[in-house]
């Protein structure tokens, strides 16, 4: 029973320290959450546009703006950093 305790234990603080919950981890997941509900408006209004050019170059820049919010917030991530939140939300 002493063994079951300490491994629930062990697995409990390991899933913390995976999850994060340090302020690099809550701006990574900002950075994607800003960034994904700004691609969703730029693609509305790709669909709202009856110019089928503009509408193709919205839907190219709402990719490119989920791809710039996934690298963002791997480099928060991986480099511990949550200023790069800031440095996102000035470049949108």
């Amino acid at each position: 029973m002493k063994t079951m305790a300490l491994a629930a234990s062990a697995a409990a603080l390991l899933s913390l320290t995976a999850c994060g919950g340090n302020a690099d981890d809550r701006a990574a997941e900002n950075i994607e959450e800003m960034t994904e509900n700004r691609a969703d408006t730029v693609e509305d209004q790709a669909d709202a546009t009856a110019n089928e050019q503009l509408e193709d170059a919205l839907e190219r820049n709402a990719a490119a703006i989920r791809e710039t919010g996934e690298d963002a917030a791997d480099r928060a991530d991986d480099n511990d950093d949550a200023r790069v939140e800031g440095q996102v939300r000035n470049g949108l």
